[in-house]
């Protein structure tokens, strides 16, 4: 099917790009106002755009509604500092009652039950529960429109950031993934949640260029059996391996001693050898088992 957006209102296509595009981080932003209250409020619209100068941005878009400002931009015009605290598993049930339109002047941190925290060198308090807290001064704001459902970007710029040293690698010397259970908004009201156990790991290109899926021989390029992302890890190596004399691989032996009588039937299963040890990241053995095929 395919969605025009022109014909949509408002919330149908927030509904439709917020199911699409997803899973987004949250940032849960603290901010003040002139007369020192604060306020804090989550926003899926939020990333990193630069790590020289470091530039977070996010959104707190117009509302759909009644076509009104967040407090959350308010605040910054008034006074032009956040702080970016990142929500985890621990606490995104009390950041979802956070996210209520409470009216101006309440103060979420006691509506949804955190602890202000100072801050060193801005003004908005930080959410003592947060394992990752961004002190950030705002540099730009910029409307993307007048209208209701309009993104009113926050570019602001990280000064200082604070993590629990409970979620730092052995040698402290930085964050490991497995050990904060980080959260990301969906549609709907769907999040999912970073675990150890939906964790996984894909190879970079480096500096030298990777020979390319279309460097394949065409029996694997072509398989019924191997996926794009088995296809992408064979490509994503620097030079086309050949055959090693050496490897030894007592599943290869069986598969070409039992199906050397009929090679369509061989091929297939080297594919679905290979396919296996892809799927381990074993890409130097699934290539060792390809390779076998073509002799």
């Amino acid at each position: 099917m395919t969605v025009d957006f022109s014909t949509l209102s408002i919330s149908k296509k927030q509904a439709w790009l917020q199911h699409a595009i997803a899973p987004r981080p949250i940032c849960f932003a603290s901010t003040i106002d002139k007369k020192g209250n604060p306020n804090l409020s989550p926003f899926s619209f939020f990333n990193l755009f630069s790590s020289n100068p470091p530039i977070v941005v996010f959104s707190p878009s117009r509302k759909g509604r009644d076509n009104t400002l967040k407090h959350t931009l308010e605040n910054i015009y008034e006074v032009a500092e956040c702080v970016i605290n990142i929500v985890d598993y621990n606490m995104v049930q009390q950041v979802s009652l956070s996210s209520c339109e409470y009216p101006k002047g309440t103060d979420e941190f006691i509506k949804a039950g955190f602890t202000k925290t100072p801050a060193s060198v801005v003004k908005p308090p930080m959410v003592a529960e947060a394992k990752i807290k961004m002190e950030c001064k705002v540099l730009e704001t910029k409307s993307l429109g007048e209208q209701g459902g309009a993104g009113q970007l926050v570019i602001a710029e990280v000064l200082l950031m604070h993590i629990d040293d409970t979620i730092l690698n052995e040698d402290k010397t930085m964050i490991d993934q497995g050990k904060i259970e980080l959260v990301a908004r969906l549609g709907g009201d769907w999040y999912c949640k970073v675990s150890k156990e939906n964790m996984f790991k894909v190879a970079k290109p480096n500096t030298e260029l990777g020979i390319g899926i279309d460097a394949l021989p065409e029996s694997v390029r072509n398989s019924k059996i191997l996926t794009g992302n088995h296809l992408g890890q064979l490509g994503n190596i620097n030079e086309t391996p050949v055959v090693d004399p050496s490897y030894t691989d007592d599943t290869l032996k069986n598969i070409i001693q039992y199906y050397a009588i009929n090679p369509a039937e061989m091929e297939q299963e080297l594919h679905k050898y290979a396919a296996n040890l892809l799927n381990q990241n074993k890409v130097i053995e699934a290539w060792q088992v390809l390779l076998a095929g073509d002799l």
